[in-house]
This record gives C-alpha cells, sequence and structure tokens, in this order.
C-alpha cells in the first residue's frame, strides 16, 4: 500500500481551482472530472444536478459508502447593467462584499464570450470621493469595471454582456516552497483532489475495497443541495469531505485534518466520528476534532432531505475560508491520509 503523492495532489487541486465554476456554471470543471475518472476506466454518471458520480465496486454490495466533495465555488451574477457601463452583481454563496473588493474576475456571456473585469468601490478614488474608506461594501456601492472600451449601458449590450452572465473570481493560486497552497476556491477543490487522487491510486494498486463505494462530485453545495439526493438505498455511511475552518476559538489548523462533530445543522454521527478519530490514533495521522458554528455541508443537506444514512464531515484545515483561502500540504497528506485507512475499514 502506498500512499497518493501529496505534491501531485497540490498541482491537481491548482488546475481545479483554475477553472471556473461559480454554482450554477460548473459544466466546464465537471467535465474535466469526468475526463480525469475515465482515463483511470472509472464508471461515471451524470445527474440531472449536473454532479458527477463515480463507482468503484467493492467486496460487499448490499452495504454501500458514499463519499462526496464539491467543485462548485463562490462567484456571482450580473445584477443589472448601469447607465456607466458597469456591471452591479448579485453574490451566488455564502460571503461579503468586501471579500471579494479589487478582486479580477471574469464575466461569460451566455454565448461563451469572457471579458476581464475588477471588482471595485463605486467611491474608490480617495482623490474623489471623501468617504471611499467608509462607505459600505455592499451591492449598492461595490461594482464590476469591465477592461473593454464601455462609455455606456449600449456599449456593454453590444458586447454581448446581459443580466444573468455568470462572474468568477481569479483564484490567484500559488503553491509555495514552504508547503502552503494559496488560492480562492479551496472550499472545496482542495478535497475534490485529495479523493481523484484516492481514485487513482486504488486503481494503480488495483486495491479492492470491502464495500461499493460511490464518489459524488457535487455542484450546488455553495447553495444548499449538492448532496440531498442522488443517494443510493443500498448506502450506510455518508462522509463530506469539505474544508476544515479555522478561528477564534476554533481546534482546526492547516497541519493536520479536521473531524466535524457539529455545525450549524447539528451533531454528526457520533459512532461514526469516534471511528474517524480511533483511525486516526491507530495510524498515527495528526487530527483536531471541531465544531464550526455558521456551516452546512453535503452530508447535513443530505440528512435533511430524509436519507436514513450515518453521516460524517472531515476535511483539510483552510484558513480564511470564503476568501483568501490557504492550507499546508500537510493537512492534504493528513486528510488523505485518513481517507485511505477510512476506506479500507469495516462500517460503524
Amino acid at each position: 500500500m502506498s500512499y497518493p503523492n501529496i505534491m501531485k495532489t497540490m498541482e491537481l487541486i491548482k488546475e481545479l481551482v483554475e477553472i471556473p465554476s461559480p454554482s450554477g456554471h460548473t459544466n466546464e470543471v465537471i467535465t474535466y472530472v469526468e475526463n480525469f475518472l475515465k482515463d483511470l476506466q472509472v464508471t461515471t454518471t451524470r445527474n440531472r444536478k449536473g454532479g458527477l458520480i463515480a463507482t468503484i465496486p467493492g467486496k460487499e454490495t448490499a452495504e454501500q459508502r458514499m463519499l462526496t466533495a464539491h467543485v462548485d465555488t463562490l462567484g456571482a451574477i450580473v445584477k443589472e447593467i448601469k447607465p456607466s457601463g458597469r456591471l452591479k452583481l448579485d453574490l451566488i454563496g455564502g460571503f461579503k462584499f468586501n471579500a471579494i473588493e479589487g478582486e479580477y474576475c471574469q464575466i461569460e456571456t451566455s454565448s461563451g464570450k469572457k471579458y476581464s473585469g475588477t471588482i471595485l468601490m463605486h467611491q474608490t478614488s480617495v482623490h474623489v470621493y471623501k468617504d471611499a474608506g467608509e462607505a459600505k461594501r455592499n451591492q449598492a456601492n461595490m461594482e464590476v469595471r469591465i477592461d473593454e472600451i464601455v462609455h455606456n449601458e449600449e456599449d456593454v449590450h453590444a458586447l454581448g454582456i446581459e443580466i444573468g452572465d455568470f462572474v468568477s473570481f481569479d483564484p490567484r493560486a500559488q503553491i509555495l516552497p514552504s508547503g502552503f497552497i494559496k488560492s480562492r476556491h479551496l472550499d472545496d477543490k482542495a478535497s475534490v483532489g485529495i479523493l481523484l487522487q484516492l481514485i487513482k491510486q486504488i486503481k494503480t494498486d488495483q486495491t479492492e475495497l470491502p464495500y461499493t463505494t460511490q464518489f459524488l462530485i457535487s455542484n450546488n453545495e455553495e447553495i444548499g443541495y449538492g448532496g440531498n439526493s442522488n443517494i443510493p438505498p443500498e448506502t450506510v455511511e455518508y462522509l463530506a469531505v469539505d474544508m476544515g475552518a479555522m478561528g477564534d476559538g476554533q481546534t482546526t489548523d492547516e497541519y493536520t485534518v479536521s473531524i466535524c462533530a457539529k455545525d450549524a445543522s447539528g451533531p454528526y454521527h457520533f459512532e461514526l466520528r469516534k471511528r474517524l478519530v480511533a483511525l486516526a490514533k491507530e495510524n498515527g495521522i495528526g487530527y483536531k476534532v471541531d465544531i464550526y458554528p455558521y456551516y452546512g455541508s453535503d452530508a447535513s443537506a443530505a440528512i435533511r432531505a430524509g436519507n436514513d444514512i450515518v453521516h460524517g464531515l472531515i476535511g483539510p484545515g483552510i484558513d480564511s475560508s470564503h476568501a483568501y483561502e490557504r492550507t499546508h500540504q500537510s493537512s492534504i497528506e493528513e486528510t488523505t491520509k485518513l481517507l485511505w485507512h477510512y476506506l479500507q475499514s469495516d462500517m460503524v
């Protein structure tokens, strides 16, 4: 048995975050994942929501596992074209306007044309606006400056930009010599990269899993319903692999795997959580148990939808979630190890 190469996982994560995929516009990244798995000769199907399900047959088929991670990210959509030729935005996902101030972005039209832009305060210039620092960062004040010659609304329409066009944020991804990867959208493409590399290792080593395991690459998690359906009736355990939330009062860090005891939806399955902790201890895996106070996952969405499952949540620790995120290769590695041993273990 050998663990996946962590540097290759980091490089895969970087490739994933550089594919624009705000919730509602994820076909490109789902196709990328689909082709990655096709090259491994893994059977996949798409659900009607546009997510991808990969199946790895195991010894036991009557009782199965499902693991999920999501490729959809935060983003925005064009709400209004202003008389000045700038764009007013409506946000996709749970974050604040201040998290994207000054960010480079891409506007994609319904015909597929792509334009560069920058998200700015209307009152950006301190030479003109006395309240540049104090003005609220909100929908009324934030706008997109399009990098095209536009003077008015008609010029913007001429480019093909219309209300409802998707806006994605430049991830500015970097892998650093110190072992850190920093980028937007590590939530949750870090976990998607981990799962894809695990699947590749399973196929390379010809490892037979104890249970048939479904891997759901969901595409609507940031808006609350990525993993609430398409769960086979044979599924007993359902494990979401998503970011561990860091901040004041949290134990989660960038160097271990975070095991969630409770989030805003309530406690996760106690026996599964204990099993994950036991596996970490038995295999010398660095871990932290934590509570994420303002958080929901595809596993909690599955429970809310009425699925009769044992649900859990783990993931790499991510600093500054829903903004300029960062984690360390150590956290990627410890999460990978725990998942590898979990996939080999008996059910609770």
